[in-house]
């Protein structure tokens, strides 16, 4: 299955190789795959001596290569997963999409959106199904905002409001605190990425955008204080913040309609989850306490509503099933170029 496309005759499973074994490759990409039967996990490759051996104590059928050139002299792998540091995933695409390989990179699909329609171009002259993983649509809170919207509980949506932000007190990876926000380095590539998605996802979209991208860390190169508003063709305002340097969290969400609103705070479980090594399998996987539900109303009169399961192996499923024939990608490439450009537009903006 070296063409992209997965013989819907066959049962044999989609051989798949990873390209970085960072927090991308180990925490998502790594347990999602290889809980689906659909999948091999034949191959990962990094040049860190640590990141090889935690692959290889993880994962000890899985062959460890220590550079892309070793795995695409092979014609083993129908899938090639993406998920090096941002500047690299340009170039890493084009040699797969060039030999035709299925591919998933890891967003942002590219820095630059001339880049990111090239890729699309490049694959779709090589009939090599690329798309991006968006994990983030299927976060358990996100699904839920989404039904809310979808059934109109909320009435007419006029600002949504969402928020990644912590106080992270480990040290970047190198690349990304020595890349200048201009070349993919910053947090609004970073999370910004997420959050425009799925602002448009619900919304539509956008014709004004607005942005803050601010350096606040001691001799930051790039920005680690982001702030983005959106206003969609719709009329709804998107609010978006992203930090790594807050002291107190806020909400995740606020969705404040005509009828009511809806807030929650705290993360989607299924990356701690996963870091903590749980199966994408286990029954809890993806299901929120109770304590931890958002609430729907107004100041007065408000209720706990339950969150939906967050599904992020839903990605890998339709993806499957794409490759076989049976239905869309999971994530449309076209649909990672409005964040790009937003990010991109805004750097260009505030000088990078």
């Amino acid at each position: 299955m070296t063409s992209g496309s997965a013989d819907p005759a066959t049962s044999a499973p989609i051989r798949t190789a990873i390209v970085g074994y960072g927090l991308a490759g180990s925490v998502f990409h790594a347990p999602l795959i290889s809980a689906d039967p659909a999948y091999a996990l034949r191959g990962i490759v990094t040049g860190d001596r640590e990141r090889a051996r935690a692959a290889t104590e993880r994962y000890p059928g899985v062959r460890v290569l220590p550079s892309v050139e070793h795995l695409l002299a092979t014609d083993e792998y129908d899938l090639v997963v993406i998920a090096s540091p941002t500047p690299s995933h340009v170039e890493l695409a084009e040699r797969t999409l060039e030999l035709g390989l299925a591919t998933v990179v890891d967003k942002p699909l590219a820095v630059r959106s001339a880049d990111a329609e090239r890729l699309i171009a490049l694959a779709d002259s090589r009939g090599a199904a690329l798309t991006v993983f968006q994990n983030r649509r299927w976060d358990g809170d996100f699904l839920t905002v989404q039904r809310l919207v979808e059934e109109g509980t909320l009435g007419e949506v006029r600002r949504f409001e969402s928020r990644f932000e912590w106080l992270n007190p480990r040290p970047r990876p190198a690349w990304k605190s020595g890349t200048t926000g201009r070349d993919g380095g910053g947090i609004a590539y970073d999370l910004g990425s997420h959050l425009i998605d799925q602002a448009v996802r619900l919304f539509g979209p956008v014709e004004e955008v607005y942005g803050e991208l601010d350096r606040r860390g001691a001799n930051a190169v790039n920005d680690d204080d982001s702030f983005i508003a959106l206003t969609h063709t719709s009329g709804v305002r998107s609010h978006l913040g992203m930090s790594s340097l807050v002291a107190r969290r806020g909400f995740r969400f606020r969705v404040l309609g005509s009828a009511s609103a809806y807030t929650k705070w705290g993360l989607d479980p299924q990356e701690s989850q996963l870091a903590a090594g749980m199966s994408p399998l286990d029954e809890g996987f993806g299901v929120e306490r109770a304590e931890s539900y958002g609430r729907l109303g107004r100041d007065e009169d408000d209720r706990p509503v339950p969150t939906e399961r967050g599904g992020y192996r839903r990605f890998y499923a339709m993806l499957a099933e794409a490759l076989a024939g049976r239905g869309p990608l999971p994530v449309d490439p076209r649909d990672a170029l409005t964040a790009i450009r937003v990010v991109e537009t805004l750097q260009a903006q505030q000088g990078g």
